[in-house]
This record gives structure tokens, C-alpha cells and sequence, in this order.
């Protein structure tokens, strides 16, 4: 299958090769590339600048339009349909663009697209992926470390900027979205040091995010930690199972929940998820409005903003309660 695959791409492939022969020549001969990215899968060089440009990653397509770039087409990793970005990147592409697969990505679909660069930093980070794009376009895969989806907001938006030949508009975004960061902290010293469950339910049961995720650090600029018997827990994976023997685990100053592909009150109604005392003292916070939970899983420079007006004013409620 692997290998029918392979050889579908390369045919797709070919006249969007011959187009960009001469960019690759221009390498061989000895010109500088137009941008070089440092990846777990190693230096990455873009010969020229991109013009068209597919973004797989989650946030990536969101990421790109931040810093002025319409990807031809993009992965719509939370359903938003449409566009495939959530209301906070609303207006800022003037084509709607191709829509691509998630989890397995519609290759042929790529390649007759014919990128000239192609986002997949935030990703699972697995290297048949990986292979597969960068035998279509110039690929920029996860960073060292980044594996299953474990980057930061300033992460991708710094690889994504660096790909783009837009250093300087990255670091601009990435220092505006950090001022909003440290305003809200500023705003809410209570937050400072407080642990923070932040879990999730899904039609498979009970789980909770770990550090180095973008929920998490999300919550650790706030001045937040992540709650230590779930970090005690952590692998490479970006969450940890939660069985509801042991929802106990789930407790904290306060408990973040968010219902994926079931409804809220499978969490609010579970007698298991009421007892754990975080939620009996009334210091928890259900993400079931669907636009707030998804600005905060997206977790992209464009997101995170639209995020903290809506989720830290929640925090600094249940809190209280307690």
C-alpha cells in the first residue's frame, strides 16, 4: 500500500518538479537558499520564496495567516468547516483554501496541489510522515523535542516565521502576544503557584494534559503549575488516561475539563467527577462552549489572544469559590 502510495505522489508530482527545477538547481549551483529551519528531522532549506504553501500542522494554517501568508490549502483539525480556522482568524484569507486530512493526510490531494513548502510543525512528529511530505515539497516538521504535538504557540510561530522569510514580523507577534500574557498574570496573582488539572472527556473515558503541551503552557504563563500526580504520570504522549477509579487524580486548586465529541453533562452529571473535592468546593470550569474550548486547544499565536479574554475571567471565578 506503501508503496502504490509513493508511486501516486511521485506521478502527481511531476509537473510541479519540472516548475521548480530551476529554484533547485539555483541551490546546487552554489545560491544561498531563501530560508534554512533547524527540525528534529534536521536542517531544512527553502529554495525560494513560498508561494504556495500547505499547513498541516494544528495551528499551522492560523500561524501563517498571522504573519500574512494564505496557505493553498490546510488541515481543519477542530471541525470549524468553512475556512478551517476558528472566528479569531475570520477575514484574513481572501481564497478559501484546499481542505486536507488530519491524522492521515490526503497526500495525492497535496501534491496536485503543488506547494512549494509545506507546514507540519505541530504534528505527531512520526518520520513515515514526514518522508512522505518532504517528498512532495520542502517540509518543515516538528522541532527536536516536539514530538506529538508537544509545542508552544512561540514555537511554531518562531519555525513557521523562519520558513516564511518573516523573522522580525514573528518576533513582533510573539512579544505582542507575551505583553497579553503578562497583563493578565499581573492582573491575577491569585493564579501564581496554584495547581491546575487540565483534562478532558471523550467517548474512550477520562484524561489530562502534560507539560510541555500548549494547554499547559497556556496556564504556566498565568502563573499556574500543572498538576504533579498527573505530571508524575507523564510520558511522551501529550495526555495521560484518567480511569474513573482513580478521577481523585483529577483534583487540584482548580480542575479544567473539556468535553471532546460527547456532552458536557457526561462530565457535569458523573457522580465519580462531582466528588473529586476541587469540583465539590466549586473550583472547576467545563469548556462547553465549543468557540472557548477550541480557541484554547488550538493554541496558535492568532488563538491564544481571543483565549485569555475568555478563559481567564472563568479561572478567576471558580477560583474564588474556594
Amino acid at each position: 500500500m506503501r508503496k502504490l502510495l509513493a508511486v501516486t505522489v511521485a506521478c502527481l508530482l511531476a509537473t510541479a518538479v519540472a516548475s521548480c527545477g530551476s529554484d533547485a538547481g539555483a541551490e546546487a549551483d552554489g545560491a544561498a537558499p531563501f530560508a534554512k529551519v533547524a527540525t528534529k528531522f534536521g536542517e531544512v532549506s527553502v529554495p525560494a520564496e513560498p508561494k504556495r504553501v500547505v499547513a498541516l500542522g494544528w495551528g499551522d494554517a492560523e500561524t501563517a495567516l498571522a504573519l500574512g501568508v494564505q496557505p493553498v490549502g490546510a488541515s481543519d483539525w477542530l471541525a470549524f468547516g468553512g475556512e478551517g480556522v476558528g472566528p479569531w482568524a475570520k477575514g484574513k484569507y481572501q481564497q478559501a483554501p484546499q481542505l486536507i486530512g488530519t491524522l492521515e493526510p490526503e497526500y495525492e490531494k497535496i501534491a496536485a496541489l503543488k506547494p512549494d513548502l509545506i507546514l507540519d510543525v505541530k504534528s505527531s512528529g512520526k518520520q513515515d510522515r514526514y518522508d512522505t511530505l518532504t517528498a512532495i515539497a520542502p517540509t518543515i516538521g516538528v522541532p527536536e523535542g516536539g514530538d506529538s504535538y508537544k509545542i508552544s504557540w512561540k514555537q511554531q510561530t518562531e519555525l513557521v516565521a523562519a520558513a516564511l522569510g518573516r523573522v522580525d514580523q514573528g518576533r513582533e507577534l510573539i512579544a505582542a502576544t507575551e505583553r497579553r500574557f503578562e497583563q493578565a498574570k499581573s492582573q491575577h496573582p491569585e493564579f501564581a503557584g496554584k495547581t491546575i488539572t487540565l483534562g478532558a472527556r471523550t467517548s474512550e473515558g477520562y484524561g489530562a494534559y502534560v507539560s510541555g503541551t500548549g494547554r499547559v503552557t497556556f496556564v504556566e504563563l498565568l502563573g499556574f503549575r500543572n498538576n504533579p500526580a498527573i505530571q508524575a504520570k507523564a510520558t511522551e504522549d501529550f495526555s495521560v488516561p484518567v480511569s474513573r477509579e482513580n478521577l481523585g487524580l483529577l483534583n487540584a486548586d482548580l480542575t479544567v475539563m473539556t468535553p471532546i465529541g460527547v456532552p458536557a453533562r457526561q462530565i457535569t452529571e458523573d457522580p465519580l467527577y462531582r466528588a473529586v473535592p476541587s469540583v465539590k468546593a466549586g473550583r472547576s470550569v467545563i469548556f462547553d462552549d465549543k468557540v472557548i474550548s477550541s480557541a484554547f486547544a488550538t493554541d496558535s499565536v492568532l488563538s491564544v489572544g481571543f483565549a485569555l479574554e475568555k478563559v481567564v475571567p472563568l479561572f478567576a471565578t471558580a477560583l474564588q469559590a474556594g
